[in-house]
């Protein structure tokens, strides 16, 4: 049941990667982000180079994104204006981030900074999520009153140049946030390979103030172009695009998403934030693990590294 990877040079057991890509699917689909900060790292748990795992999985995360935005655009909830901005920004930051990626691996440092870019954000991000969510539920379990919160949007958004308007999310500002937000979550595409989901969806929350009800949908949209056109580029400059792996995945991944789509309306918002700050955080922390804990064989080769 193995199959040889050409340009990941492993055999792996192909159903094990149809099941992983299907379940990623469905965590794709029940918090309406691309999966992919917790793809790359189980692919190369399972020995995939960490170069070859984040390049190869975009594909993945398109495929997951799609499947949920065709879902969120039939209830009305993609802000298509917006996330064209967002992805113009994006095709930007992953033009800049394949060649930054392209720079580290001649100098034999991208499995390095991978591991540490995910140690980093997805520790961050994932202590940040807990910690507000896990509040949001005590206080309800304990019947205290919501806190009062400030929705006035930062003033600097109005001083800038180049406004628009944007009807569904409820908002006339400059073009300039939007675009800064796309061209980040471009960089982090190419050197983690994540859509950047977990970083653009409170920022669209917290710092644009967009309505709650168009913020997944517009970031899935957003992910879709900027994945994809990551993943050309890093086929084109890099040659680390897997295309059989990609397909592997993607198979699982169309079929998870649509049911973790279905699922995700019989939870409660902050108990899905919850989750999904738990399942970051442990991410993270694996990650960092790798980094730090002295290996059993002090002389084992470590994926990536015969690059």
């Amino acid at each position: 049941m193995d199959i040889y990877l050409p340009i990941a040079e492993v055999s792996v057991n192909w159903p094990t990667l149809v099941i992983l890509g299907a379940v990623v699917g469905f965590v794709s689909g029940l918090f309406g982000i691309g999966g992919g900060f917790l793809m790359a790292p189980i692919l190369v748990f399972l020995g995939i180079p960490p170069t070859v795992a984040v390049a190869s999985q975009a594909s993945h995360v398109v495929a997951s994104s799609t499947s949920g935005v065709i879902r969120y655009a039939g209830a009305g909830s993609v802000d298509f204006k917006m996330g064209s901005v967002m992805a113009a920004g994006g095709a930007a930051g992953a033009l800049a981030g394949v060649e930054l990626f392209r720079y580290l691996r001649l100098l034999g440092q991208a499995d390095l900074v991978v591991a540490l870019s995910y140690l980093v954000f997805l520790g961050a991000i994932g202590i940040l999520m807990l910690n507000e969510s896990l509040t949001e539920i005590l206080r309800r379990r304990r019947g205290l009153p919501a806190p009062h919160k400030q929705r006035r949007r930062p003033m600097w958004l109005y001083g800038l140049p180049l406004k628009m308007k944007f009807p569904k999310s409820g908002l006339y500002i400059s073009a300039l946030p939007p675009f800064g937000l796309g061209v980040f979550a471009g960089v982090l595409s190419a050197i983690m390979g994540v859509g950047g989901g977990f970083i653009l969806v409170p920022a669209m929350l917290y710092i644009l103030r967009m309505r709650a009800g168009a913020v997944v949908g517009t970031s899935l949209f957003q992910i879709i172009i900027t994945t994809a056109i990551t993943t050309i580029l890093q086929a084109g400059r890099n040659q680390t695009v897997d295309i059989v792996l990609s397909t592997i995945l993607l198979l699982g991944g169309v079929v998870g998403a649509q049911i973790g789509a279905r699922f995700a309306g019989r939870f409660r918002a902050e108990e899905l934030r919850a989750a999904l700050g738990l399942i970051v955080l442990l991410v993270g922390i694996q990650m960092g693990l790798d980094l730090f804990v002295r290996p059993a064989d002090i002389f084992m080769i470590a994926p990536g590294v015969a690059d």
